[in-house]
């Protein structure tokens, strides 16, 4: 079995990862004032799973499945957000 140390390492990475992951989306939206191309119903199936994950993380006190998760649904529910705010154009 890998040492604790590189077990969290790799789940710090995959967290920061998805963390940043819907950095980019965020900022292309609030720079174009656009949110063409962007799926409401993909969005919503990836809110339920960080609300799951979240969940999940909490009942196994794992704070880093929780955290991690629960930063990737406040950004999923800010592309949602925007979305609605800005459709398809300005």
């Amino acid at each position: 079995m890998a040492p604790e140390f590189i077990i969290n390492t790799v789940g710090v990475a995959a967290g920061v990862c998805s963390m940043v992951s819907c950095a980019p989306q965020i900022g292309k939206i609030l720079k174009t004032k656009s949110a063409e191309g962007v799926s409401l119903k993909m969005f919503s199936v990836t809110v339920t799973a960080f609300v799951l994950w979240t969940t999940y993380g909490a009942l196994l006190a794992s704070w880093l499945i929780t955290v991690s998760n629960f930063v990737c649904l406040c950004m999923a529910i800010t592309i949602v957000a925007l979305r609605l705010k800005y459709g398809e154009g300005k």
